[in-house]
Parts: C-alpha cells; structure tokens; sequence
C-alpha cells in the first residue's frame, strides 16, 4: 500500500461518494484533510485510481485505524500479509462495517493479537437539514447558543465516557480548535450541554450536564450542529451504539435515519483493559 497524494485526495473523496454509506467514515476523513483542517491521519491504498481498500491510520490516542474496502479479500490480505498495521501494541479498528467480524477475528487469530469488541453502533444520516425544526432559542432561558473554546477542553473531556486522561484533552483540544461544535452556557458563561464534530466529520460526544438534562438542550444542540455543518458543505451523520435508546430516539425525531442492514463496529486490539472479548 500507499500514501495517497494531495492530488489523490481530491479524486478519493469525489470516488468514496459512490460507496456510501459504508465509505462515510473514510470519506469524512478525506473531507477533513482536503480542508487543511489539523489532522494527525494519513490514507493509503492498495492501487490507485483502481482502489479496493483505502486504510486511514491516526495517531490520535494511541493508534487508530479506519478502513473501507469494496473487497473482504483484499482487505484481508492487506492485513494478514502487510506491515501497514503494528500489530506488536495496541490499537483501534475503528467504525468497520460488522460483517466483516470473522475475517477481522481472523486475521487477528493469524497474528496472535487479543481482540475485544468496544462498540456497535447504528450508522445515521440526515438527507434533508431543511426539515429540522427551528431552533427553540426562546425556550433556553437564561441561556445561549456559542461555540466551544479552548477553555473548555477540561470540562468535556473529563464527561466524555473515552476521555478523562491526557490524550483524551488532547483530542478534545485538536476538535474545537479545528471542526464545529455547539454548546448552550449559563448564565456565568459555563458551558452545561454541548456537541461536537469528530476529524470524520460524524457528529459526536453530545452531552447534557445532569442538573440541566430534561430541558431540550440535546435537541437544540443537534439542531443548530446539523444546520452549521450544512452550511459548512459537511456531511451529516453520527454513530449510535445499539444500546443507547435515548440518543437513538433524539436523532430519529429530528429526521436522522437509521441506515438498513449496516452496523459499525470499534474493535480494540491488544488492549490490556478489555471490554467484550471476542470469541
């Protein structure tokens, strides 16, 4: 594998359009990195321009890897029989499509590597932002619409449920310094809800401070992410995990939809603090 080119990167993004919406997360990637926006992710490819696989490797907490391909085979030939991947540590195979979990079981059987199950999430799109309903401003009392900032990384990272340590703040900082995010303050200016986009560009890490939860700031938030990211010319999509019925149902009010028969799967590999082992 390779490298793509500046040049590549152009045509890989008009190219990766064809494949939706398995190629999202690859794709947003690309979208990202074509905009100058910060990113700590490179993309390489079997063959170009006749691609089957493109892997995107990031150094973002640890080392994390997000793959498309349009052949199971070649994939899994790609990771069996290449060094594009260190499987000596560990790292994150992130946002693959779950029929691909035997061969990913597989593969890492070949290589002896220990693999769990981190999440499974419900892909969802939103096709028509102008359906969004309109931001309830006059119902956030005492409060206000802005956008994070870097006084702010702290107090995300330490509620996001993958954060809460030093490269999770580094994460968060490289996220509202480069991709939009949203948040509702109090009074005092303290963010209390808030969301914000991921390097893919899928939106994420939405979350309410508890003693505000109830007054429709996820709504709003969502609302208002969905209509910047429109504007912007981003795609609008976010995973889901199965299990959260609540963010599930948020999303599907405001005209999200679930993408049939495709689940996205996050598989840790040689992770020392496992959470589903796979057998």
């Amino acid at each position: 594998m390779r490298v793509l080119t500046a040049e590549e990167l152009v045509s890989a993004e008009k190219a990766l359009k064809d494949y939706f919406p398995k190629s999202l997360k690859v794709y947003g990637h690309i979208f990202s990195i074509n905009r100058c926006k910060s990113h700590t992710t490179e993309v390489l490819v079997d063959s170009w321009p006749d691609f089957k696989t493109i892997i995107c490797r990031s150094s973002l907490k640890g080392y994390r890897v997000d793959a498309f391909t349009k052949d199971e085979d070649n994939l899994r030939t790609i990771l069996k029989d290449t060094d594009v991947l260190n499987w000596s540590g560990f790292f994150l195979l992130g946002g693959v499509d779950f029929c691909h979990l035997n061969m990913v079981k597989e593969v890492a059987a070949y290589r002896n590597a220990s693999i769990y199950l981190a999440a499974k999430c419900f892909m969802m799109m939103l096709e028509n932002p102008d359906h969004l309903p309109k931001l309830p401003v006059d119902r956030v009392s005492g409060s206000r619409i802005t956008s994070l900032n870097m006084s702010h990384v702290d107090l995300v990272n330490k509620a996001w449920k993958f954060g809460g340590d030093e490269s999770g703040a580094k994460i968060i900082q490289t996220l509202i310094s480069n991709f939009p995010s949203c948040c509702i303050v109090d009074e005092s200016g303290k963010p209390v809800s808030w969301i914000l986009t991921y390097e893919y560009c899928a939106m994420g890490i939405l979350y309410t401070s508890p003693e505000h939860r109830g007054k429709g700031y996820a709504k709003t938030l969502v609302t208002a992410a969905a209509k910047s990211l429109q504007q912007q010319g981003y795609p609008i999509y976010c995973f889901i995990e199965e299990d959260n019925e609540q963010s599930y149902r948020l999303f599907k009010d405001l005209g999200f939809k679930e993408v049939p028969d495709y689940r996205a799967a996050w598989f840790r590999l040689n992770d020392d603090i496992p959470n589903k082992l796979i057998s």
